[in-house]
């Protein structure tokens, strides 16, 4: 059942749960997230970056995901987003191709700018019905940033300004960053758990934690207890594909040449996977 994002993510931050939104590169890992989402009774946002919107074309991979769920899951909400738009014309492109919610992120641009173009998001967003998340603070890619040690107050979110900046441009939903990070740059020792509090404190609309695809029993139910309702998976989905991949074709015996086969093995590793990152987020149950 395609329903809103902004619906599924405030019915999390009222219910004290989070929402797992997993990124899809194809059919596969689609109907992975959806038969996980369905086994579990969980809700659940399914999301696209644009690469992947070059790799699959907008337009099939949003059509793509809206028949896998209206007609796999027909009970389950399940949200289509785009993951980190960087530009106001790529908001535009994904919206005329059908998608309702989107995610401009501004974060490497200056607070001024980052305010200025969300605002213009924002605005064009509205009337059509589009429901709109922004990034404040800076969650790092070991592709932008050398590893070693880093200033993480550089980087984290700083509350106030969270405060002014959703007050500003009325978004819907704000991804924040406390140490966490993207795929294998190497994050904070500790996430700043004040930090979190302290926005949770000041802003009234769900926050997203970006870069949890490594997160565990160790992190993500102490974000949810802080206020965070939803957490962006896609390095785990897409390490349970490839590894899987991995060991078929690396393995003792002949794999043969049924892609139908090989690729269903891949798939059911990212379901388990999903399923595993539902139940940490509290997201089992919840529909």
């Amino acid at each position: 059942m395609i329903t809103s994002v902004k619906e599924i993510l405030e019915n999390a931050k009222e219910g004290g749960y989070a929402v797992g939104a997993f990124n899809t590169v194809n059919m596969e890992v689609t109907q992975a997230i959806v038969e996980a989402a369905e086994e579990l009774r969980a809700p659940v946002i399914i999301q696209a970056s644009e690469k992947t919107l070059e790799y699959a074309g907008g337009r099939n991979i949003f059509h793509m995901i809206k028949n896998i769920a209206e007609f796999y899951a027909p009970e389950i909400p399940i949200g289509i987003h785009l993951d980190h738009g960087h530009s106001f014309e790529i908001v535009q492109r994904v919206i005329s191709n059908g998608f309702t919610s989107v995610m401009y992120d501004g974060s490497r641009k200056k607070f001024e700018d980052n305010l200025e173009v969300t605002k213009k998001v924002v605005e064009f967003c509205r009337d059509k019905g589009v429901d709109v998340q922004a990034e404040l603070g800076n969650v790092p890619y070991l592709s932008e940033q050398k590893m070693g040690e880093v200033n993480w107050d550089k980087y984290m979110t700083d509350p106030e300004q969270a405060k002014y900046f959703v007050e500003e441009t009325g978004i819907d939903a704000l991804a924040v960053a406390i140490g966490n990070a993207h795929d294998f740059f190497k994050e904070r020792a500790v996430p700043d758990w004040e930090r979190l509090s302290k926005i949770r404190e000041l802003i009234d609309i769900p926050i997203i934690i970006h870069g949890a695809s490594d997160w565990g029993e160790d992190k993500a139910p102490e974000a949810v207890k802080r206020g965070a309702s939803c957490f962006n998976v896609d390095t785990n989905t897409r390490l349970a594909f490839v590894n899987t991949l991995s060991t078929i074709f690396r393995g003792d015996e002949d794999p043969g040449f049924d892609v139908r086969d090989i690729l269903g093995k891949a798939r059911q590793a990212v379901q388990e996977s999903v399923k595993e990152k539902i139940r940490l987020f509290g997201g089992e149950g919840q529909v």
